[in-house]
């Protein structure tokens, strides 16, 4: 049973509810659990209901469904007050991400989509590099003039280049082995580094992050974010005026994961002194707020007003900025290994239950 308008004629009871699906998320959500279905790994009654709005946008449209004992949700949801009451429900966030869900852990299950988008970020944060380090906007705006004389070098990727990645997860992983297939000398930051350093048999080079800021020539952040400040692996303004302000000059900084590790009004000040020569942005602080400023509302705040000025130097050409918003994970493939991982969670609730899934936070 499906639905993917919430303005259609609804059930009031689902056995789940898939927010945020959209285009070809919904199809291959579609599809796997009807694949699950027959492969017995969900039951055959399991009903469901897959929905392009967020909870918030839905409930308000049917005040009279009732949310199940377990969701799915993107970063842009809202649970209701007293959602959470009355018995451990289970949530999907079907991100890499789970900060938005994180403070929940010990009044829900929360479980995350760890695999889906390893690659399509990794090579996202690789066409920045390229972008950056080849000064795309500089020779494309060349191409007006047929200028070919007095351009810019750009900087060319070899083992005398340093490339650090911070947070050596599946993703930042991925990262650290593109870039030295691209040549480049390669360096990690984790707080986890002794557990990734036998987790990878040592194929990570692990340095702390005061080596790391005075080595690199290039940084590329793939932290996930973690907002809580009692945790060990907290890290919201991360990237410090006064952290980045102890780079070496001309850095390249790639931030894949999530804005509010960098604020943007830092990077923005370190780009216009010159210590940083070049910068890609797949996500923004605030990404909500940001996206209410892009539309012309009125929204305040320094790292908004930075982070606007960064797309407006970028779209321009005027800056050597590369912006997206937020879709290193939207590859072809990403969108169909989306939808297989967030049912396999849904399969192993139904194999433990409804008490917990197989994976789940904490991670650490």
């Amino acid at each position: 049973m499906k639905n993917r308008t919430a303005s259609s004629v609804i059930s009031t009871k689902y056995d789940i509810i898939h927010f945020e699906a959209l285009g070809p998320e919904a199809n291959h959500l579609e599809e796997e659990i009807l694949t699950a279905k027959q492969e017995k790994k969900l039951p055959e009654n399991h009903s469901y209901l897959i929905t392009p709005d967020n909870v918030q946008v839905f409930l308000k449209e049917n005040p009279g469904i009732t949310l199940p004992e377990i969701i799915t949700t993107k970063t842009h949801s809202v649970l209701p007050e007293g959602y959470l009451d009355g018995g451990r429900k289970s949530i999907v966030t079907r991100s890499a991400g789970y900060d938005h869900f994180e403070h929940l852990t010990d009044r829900a299950n929360i479980a995350s989509l760890r695999e889906y988008c390893v690659n399509a970020v990794a090579q996202t944060a690789i066409k920045f590099l390229y972008a950056a380090a080849g000064l795309f906007n500089h020779y494309a705006k060349n191409i007006e003039t047929f200028e070919r004389k007095n351009s810019d070098a750009f900087m060319e990727l070899n083992r005398n280049r340093t490339l650090t990645v911070f947070g050596v997860g599946k993703i930042g992983k991925r990262i650290y082995e593109l870039a030295e297939a691209n040549g480049l000398a390669v360096q990690g930051v984790d707080i986890r580094q002794e557990e990734l350093h036998r987790l990878y048999s040592g194929t990570v080079r692990f340095v702390s992050k005061e080596e790391a800021i005075i080595s690199s020539d290039i940084i590329i952040n793939a932290m996930n974010l973690t907002k809580n400040r009692e945790s060990r692996f907290y890290n919201v303004g991360y990237f410090s005026q006064e952290y980045l302000s102890t780079a070496k000059d001309k850095l390249i900084f790639i931030n894949v994961t999530r804005g509010e590790i960098a604020p943007e009004s830092v990077l923005l000040d370190l780009y216009s002194s010159g210590r940083i020569r070049g910068i890609g942005l797949d996500v923004f602080t605030n990404e909500s707020e940001f996206a209410r400023l892009l539309l012309g509302e009125p929204v305040t705040g320094a790292d908004l007003k930075a982070a606007h000025t960064l797309v407006k130097k970028s779209l321009d050409r005027s800056a050597n900025i590369y912006v997206q918003p937020h879709q290193g994970f939207n590859s072809d493939i990403a969108a169909k290994a989306k939808a297989i991982e967030a049912i396999k969670h849904v399969a192993a609730w139904y194999k433990n239950e409804g008490r917990w899934f197989d994976e789940q936070l904490p991670y650490y």
